[in-house]
Order: structure tokens, then C-alpha cells, then sequence
């Protein structure tokens, strides 16, 4: 897996050279803060992979509604990250569970709202890109 791709055609150069996995982020936009947003570079790469390798997306999850639009924007999977962190300061692991179970409930709220029975259900036309 290589992580820190925003770019369709660094995505398809990894795919090409083997690469089992593209993980679409900006590292919090620490490193460049003027960069494009892993979730704004995350329709681009799905394009370009085509499914032909795990694609995970992370940069400013918060909510599962958050959740929700990266998986219709094509990622196999979402990180989180600051939350998850966040946890431990009022609960230890209890406090990282309780997040955790948060943002599965908000996830399931908002797949509920959009008519989504199951992950399979969540596809783009969810999200309006401006």
C-alpha cells in the first residue's frame, strides 16, 4: 500500500508497478496546506484504479456522514483519525469505543436518510461535487 497519493495518475503509476492498495491522503494538510483535499482527489483516483486495487481515504472524517461520503466517493474503506485520538482525553478506551460507536451510528443514521440499506447501496450520485 502507498499512502499520500492525491493524484489519478501517481494512483495509476502504484497500480501499474503492483501496488495492492492507493490510500488517497493529504497527511492533514500539514505538509502543503494549500493542497487539494483527499476527498476532493478520492473521484479522480477511483477512476483511474478502476477497482483494481483497495482505495482508503482519510483527511477531516469527523461524523459519519463524513464516513458516508468517502465510500460513495469510491473508497473501500475510511480512516479516522483526530477522533479516534480524542477518545482516550475523556474515557480511555471506553472513550475511544464510545467515539467509535458514534460514528457507526451516524453512519447508519445517514445511510438510512439517503435509502441505503447496506454499504453496496452507497454510490455516488449521494454526494453533489460543486
Amino acid at each position: 500500500m502507498v499512502k499520500g497519493v492525491l493524484r489519478a495518475d501517481e494512483a495509476l503509476r502504484a497500480v501499474e508497478a503492483g501496488c495492492d492498495g492507493i490510500w488517497v491522503s493529504n497527511h492533514g494538510g500539514r505538509q502543503l496546506d494549500t493542497s487539494i483535499s483527499a476527498i476532493d482527489a478520492l473521484p479522480e483516483i477511483t477512476e483511474a484504479v478502476g477497482g483494481r486495487a483497495l482505495l482508503v481515504v482519510d483527511g477531516g472524517v469527523r461524523r459519519g456522514i463524513d464516513v458516508l461520503k468517502g465510500l460513495a466517493l469510491g473508497a473501500d474503506l475510511v480512516a479516522v483519525g483526530r477522533p479516534v485520538v480524542w477518545g482516550p482525553a475523556v474515557g480511555g478506551a471506553d472513550g475511544v469505543r464510545r467515539v467509535l460507536e458514534i460514528l457507526r451510528d451516524e453512519l447508519s443514521l445517514a445511510m438510512a436518510l439517503a435509502g441505503c440499506r447496506s454499504i453496496e447501496e452507497v454510490t455516488g450520485d449521494l454526494v453533489i461535487r460543486g
